[in-house]
């Protein structure tokens, strides 16, 4: 139907006189040219994704993760943090809360001192890095630690997230350090939630344990099979951690993908990380985020479908801080696909409506790099939408850089304000 298309526009520009008809014919061809080449490029695609995978990533964007470097906690290595097929395409319900309580990517920390947002409880810790991305690490056996916060025995609303970054080594010899993460009310332990993974090794595992809610007198108890762990931890890679806590019930993410769900738990005031096993080369956390509010439970995707639609009526614009990103980069993170996902619905059922998506980043970082940063993250959205079925006729990626802030750039909460993404009708 296309080369049909594309014949017939060829025919009307060599009959039709005048200047001006011959150029709107000529532009028309252009963009029925372009129509068919995002058509076989998104078949193309198709069947690349339906053949390989998991390994589409590497496949399209022609990058091959190293294997081979392993090296000391201090020292940089390199890899692909790209995250992968099956991440990106797993459904997720994960939304991050809508004020950023506290943030540390630890960006502007000195190598080997003490991150300057954190308290110990136990061990020791020192800003390191790995793949170019700056973390706590623990240098002790053990390190026990938590964010500095105002008050800190009670910081943590009724409805909060909270998200870490975590690296993971190839596959080898070296065991994969736990992690744990406690939760308490006041002094009182709460429960916990504890994560080891060896790659290659049943002995791969996790486990939780609660308090219920609701004044009762016991504990809810469970388990992360091996096979669960060693289908979404990516080795030689940052892996993205995330919980979501609304009044009583708890999810828990690995890549964007959910793993645990308990519908009944005390709720928290606080937490704390506990990081265990010393031979480990990259014990620690990275980019950790803890934010007020989540998504509502028991939210049904047609709720999020018409809260586009209000969104649209009422201002003709989708603004969104739940589109998020690697730092600095223009890779999508697995649970932005959710957000996303409601944007395509809307569109679907929706099919003559067209988006300019732009890009907004807040002010660290000079605009030499933030300008191209933010055309690069609206033109990775654009292609989510297209690989989810929306026609890439509709949208315009544009980059707005730091250029358009809705929120003072002075403060975390300002700055995770004024990095979104803006769906513009046109």
């Amino acid at each position: 139907m296309t080369k049909k298309l594309i014949a017939l526009v060829i025919m009307m520009t060599a009959l039709t006189t005048g200047a001006s008809a011959q150029g709107f014919l000529k532009k028309l061809g252009e963009r029925a040219t372009e129509a068919a080449k995002r058509k076989v490029e998104q078949k193309v695609e198709e069947k690349v994704e339906r053949e390989v995978g998991n390994k589409v990533d590497e496949i399209l964007d022609g990058k091959k993760t190293d294997t081979t470097n392993v090296s000391s906690g201090n020292e940089e290595v390199t890899g692909d943090d790209t995250p992968d097929a099956l991440a990106q395409n797993q459904k997720s319900d994960f939304v991050r809360g809508s004020v950023i309580l506290f943030e540390d990517d630890f960006a502007g920390e000195q190598m080997g001192e003490f991150p300057s947002k954190w308290d110990i409880n136990d061990g020791s810790l020192e800003v390191s890095s790995v793949n170019g991305k700056k973390y706590a690490h623990s240098n002790a056996p053990s390190s026990v630690f938590s964010p500095l916060m105002e008050n800190m025995k009670s910081y943590l609303p009724d409805v909060f997230t909270l998200e870490w970054d975590y690296f993971y080594c190839k596959p080898g010899d070296i065991d994969q350090a736990a992690i744990q993460i406690n939760f308490y009310s006041e002094d009182e332990d709460n429960g916990n939630i504890y994560l080891m993974y060896r790659p290659g090794s049943p002995d791969s595992y996790g486990n939780y344990r609660f308090k219920k809610g609701g004044g009762i007198d016991s504990d809810v108890t469970g388990s992360i099979d091996w096979e669960t762990i060693k289908k979404f931890i990516k080795l030689g890679q940052w892996n993205h951690f995330a919980i979501s806590f609304n009044k009583r019930a708890l999810k828990y993410y690995i890549n964007g993908n959910r793993v645990i769900n308990l519908p009944n738990v005390k709720a928290p005031t606080r937490f704390e990380y506990y990081i265990h096993y010393g031979e480990y080369p990259y014990r620690g956390v990275g980019h950790v985020i803890i934010a007020k509010g989540a998504k509502d439970l028991y939210q049904r995707n047609t709720t999020d479908i018409s809260a586009v639609e209000k969104a649209i009526a009422a201002t003709g614009k989708f603004v969104t801080n739940n589109i998020l990103f690697e730092t600095g980069k223009a890779t999508l993170k697995p649970e932005s696909m959710s957000e996303i996902q409601k944007v395509a619905d809307y569109m679907k059922k929706n099919p003559s409506v067209r988006f300019e998506v732009q890009g907004h980043t807040d002010n660290q970082g000079s605009d030499a790099v933030n300008d191209p940063l933010s055309q690069q993250r609206a033109e990775a959205v654009v292609k989510a939408l297209e690989g989810l079925g929306c026609d890439g006729f509709n949208l315009r990626a544009v980059g707005k850089g730091s250029h358009e802030p809705v929120a003072d750039n002075k403060t975390d909460a300002g700055r995770a304000k004024n990095r979104r993404v803006e769906f513009i009708k046109k």
